[in-house]
């Protein structure tokens, strides 16, 4: 999921992963590409083995990250924002075997082409599809899915969401200086560490967003410097929102590089007068020169330190560290399909392995004899164990460790499980936690992925071990990004 859960708690700094802009002028790529019209002469430039053309070319389809396939003097490249069937000039850079293709203009532009609703969308680069309209955004997953799982059986139809903006319930801003010295609030850009001023993003919640930039403009009253991690100077690093979509509670995370705060509590006073929907506020120091956005040692402001939020009719305590779904309205989608593939009866002896804080295995237990949920983090699993106490769930079961060994010992002491539910992080799961599965021999395996193509990896083995796909349901959990969520149903041949 834009997820992952790096075992529920570290949160990694936001680089987006999609590949080069246009060009270093990315600001004036926002206003439509060149507004998407205009003639370029060719132009070719080489000095020893470096090589730079202009060129026609028609798109002849996507690749898996989005991009535009076009072909260029017997080599296939990637186009990023070209659609299929569009005709474009591009700029093509060579040095040695390295080849480079950005889009210049679009000649004859396609259909499923939309005006991108983020002005920042081009210089950004977290979302990746919004210059598709939604209709080809719904096919290009499909069709995704589908490439990928095509050893196994046909995907039903992706789940899509009526309104696919303000979704995330979490998003983490970054705080820094212009070239005028004055502070700028935003994200950074894709593959870097350029920071884009910016005071709205669409898929962020949108109370969210207010709450921060509230935060930038009194930064300067308060005297508060940006974090700096080029000189290790300056104070304030990132602020962290985490909204609860049905309760309505709202955690702010400040996130500094020490642990002196001058004026924390007129600070805290000051921006809960200005949002006094807040219902925490907790101070996280990260002292380290590190990728990582939160730091080890946390302080509470204001507030209990946590909030509270429903899904699938179960309340869940979440704490800034808490890996909780990022999308809760396509999470119960996501989550029905999973206990529906389950089939429970409850009778059935259910392993949630990767539990992380409980969440999917809580909600199978109302269906199930028991559940066993296994994590590695004894942070996710005391959270576990306290949100299965907070709804009264008696059948469950939450134990620190790894979920391959867990297994293996049942399997050795004789025991068995009816159905083991899975939902790994972006790297998918490894040949032991799969050999585990083989030697345990559940009858059902709901293999829940934020990766398809790791998905895809691992039910090769399974299926290669005795196990043969029923069902695969894809769910866009992010729309507006070239990511995709499937759930599968495996089951032992007979």
């Amino acid at each position: 999921m834009n997820k992952r859960k790096n075992n529920g708690y570290k949160t990694q700094k936001k680089r987006h992963q999609s590949n080069k802009s246009y060009g270093k002028n990315r600001s004036a790529l926002a206003t439509e590409s060149n507004k998407l019209h205009g003639k370029q002469s060719k132009t070719s430039n080489r000095r020893g083995n470096k090589k730079k053309v202009t060129v026609e070319v028609v798109c002849a389809g996507l690749s898996h990250e989005g991009k535009g396939i076009v072909q260029w003097e017997g080599r296939q490249l990637e186009v990023e924002h070209l659609l299929p069937g569009e005709k474009a000039e591009i700029a093509v850079s060579t040095s040695g075997r390295v080849v480079h293709a950005q889009l210049k203009r679009i000649i004859t532009p396609a259909k499923d082409r939309v005006k991108p609703m983020c002005s920042y969308y081009y210089a950004c680069g977290g979302c990746q599809l919004q210059h598709m309209n939604e209709q080809a955004q719904k096919r290009f997953k499909q069709e995704t899915i589908q490439k990928l799982m095509r050893p196994f059986g046909k995907p039903e139809l992706i789940l899509t969401m009526d309104h696919p903006y303000d979704y995330r319930n979490k998003s983490h801003t970054t705080f820094g200086l212009n070239r005028e010295r004055q502070i700028i609030g935003g994200l950074y850009a894709q593959n870097s560490h350029q920071l884009i001023s910016m005071d709205r993003c669409l898929i962020h919640d949108p109370k969210a967003d207010e709450i921060w930039n509230t935060m930038k403009d009194m930064m300067k009253s308060f005297k508060m410097q940006p974090y700096n991690e080029d000189t290790g100077r300056g104070f304030l690093r990132h602020v962290l929102v985490k909204v609860g979509k049905v309760s309505g509670e709202i955690m702010v995370v400040l996130v500094v590089a020490s642990p002196i705060f001058k004026g924390k509590n007129h600070f805290v006073k000051a921006l809960r007068k200005a949002h006094p929907e807040i219902t925490t506020i907790l101070m996280n120091v990260n002292n380290r020169n590190t990728s990582m956005v939160l730091g080890n040692q946390e302080k509470v402001l204001f507030g209990k330190g946590t909030i509270t939020d429903t899904l699938c009719g179960m309340k869940f305590d979440i704490s800034a560290k808490s890996f909780y779904q990022i999308n809760p309205v396509q999470t119960e989608k996501l989550y029905a399909r999973a206990i529906g593939m389950a089939q429970l009866t409850g009778k059935e002896t259910v392993i949630d392995a990767y539990c992380g804080i409980g969440t999917i295995g809580l909600i199978a237990s109302q269906k199930a004899g028991k559940v066993i949920g296994v994590e590695l983090n004894k942070d996710a699993v005391r959270d576990a164990i306290h949100n299965s106490k907070r709804n009264g769930v008696k059948n469950a079961r939450f134990y620190q460790g790894d979920a391959g060994e867990f297994m293996v010992k049942m399997a050795a002491h004789g025991e068995k499980a009816d159905v083991v539910i899975m939902d790994p992080p972006r790297s998918g799961s490894d040949e032991a936690f799969l050999s585990s599965v083989v030697k345990l021999k559940p009858k059902r395996v709901v293999y829940v992925s934020c990766n398809p193509v790791t998905q895809a990896r691992d039910m090769k083995y399974l299926v290669q071990n005795g196990y043969e796909v029923k069902r695969i349901q894809p769910v866009d959990m992010f729309p507006q990004t070239l990511h995709v969520e499937s759930v599968a149903e495996i089951v032992l041949k007979k």
